[in-house]
């Protein structure tokens, strides 16, 4: 179930949700949730350091504005 909530989450939400989770498993959490999860534990290392900022998460829905052209009228419809 761990892994189908894991995958059914958007990528800054799927670091933070492992961070969390292996910090619930205490000093083997890291390699042991990266290997259920099967993701890299850069990534829980950086959900942990996006957790500990002291900064206010992003939680908006929308995705950031990227780089790219830009839409136009025409594009919409």
């Amino acid at each position: 179930m761990m892994k189908r909530l894991y995958d059914s989450l958007a990528e800054d939400d799927r670091r933070r949700y492992a961070a969390i989770e292996s910090r619930s498993w205490g000093m083997v959490g890291s390699s042991n949730i990266s290997s259920v999860l099967q993701c890299d534990p850069k990534t829980i290392r950086r959900g942990l350091a996006e957790l500990e900022e002291t900064a206010d998460l992003d939680t908006s829905p929308c995705p950031k504005e990227r780089g790219g052209r830009k839409t136009t009228n025409r594009d919409i419809c």
